[in-house]
């Protein structure tokens, strides 16, 4: 397994190298979004108006970070269960997502559309929302404040620790 210290900006062309169980330290921006946002996103897509966020060539972290605690960025900041969102996750991959970020096993549509769109999975380790927020260096509110901790969030992160957990060719890690 390999090390790749990537930037989200070059994260899209690199995905195809990247394999399953490579450790990947990702810095540059990236966007929160959990269920009750993706909703809202694709009502926005469904009305013809433009998400908060340019979706292609973004990654999204399925996460729902604690409030600031004095002298940081953020507050604790872990992963979700992915799969909440996998009846989102194709479009937003055929819309050029570059990849997403989360915990827990995809289903056969996820996997098959991260295929199709040369995407990845990763995986942040669950339960460690503490230490991954020393990785955090910016958070902006920048969608849906009324969500509180689900609010759309502009983050920005700093060799962020992450794991490839399903990779373009459609190799999973959940596989025994």
């Amino acid at each position: 397994m390999d090390e790749y210290f990537v930037d989200t900006k070059a994260l899209k062309e690199i995905c195809p190298r990247l394999k399953v169980g490579d450790r990947v330290f990702l810095s540059g921006t990236v966007y929160t979004a959990r269920d009750a946002a993706h909703k809202r996103i694709f009502d926005y897509i469904g009305r013809g108006e433009n998400p908060p966020f340019e979706i292609k060539d973004s990654v999204i972290y399925y996460a729902g970070p604690t409030p600031t605690p004095a002298g940081l960025a953020i507050g604790s900041c872990g992963p979700t269960t992915s799969a909440r969102m996998d009846k989102y996750t194709p479009a937003l991959l055929d819309m050029g997502l570059s990849a997403t970020i989360g915990k827990g096993e995809r289903s056969e549509e996820v996997k098959k559309a991260i295929i199709k769109n040369k995407s990845v999975y990763l995986c942040a380790i669950g339960g460690a929302g503490a230490i991954a927020c020393r990785h955090i260096t910016k958070c902006e509110v920048i969608a849906f404040e009324d969500l509180g901790c689900e609010s759309v969030k502009k983050l920005t992160f700093d060799k962020f620790p992450l794991i490839v957990g399903i990779d373009s060719a459609g190799n999973s890690i959940f596989k025994e």
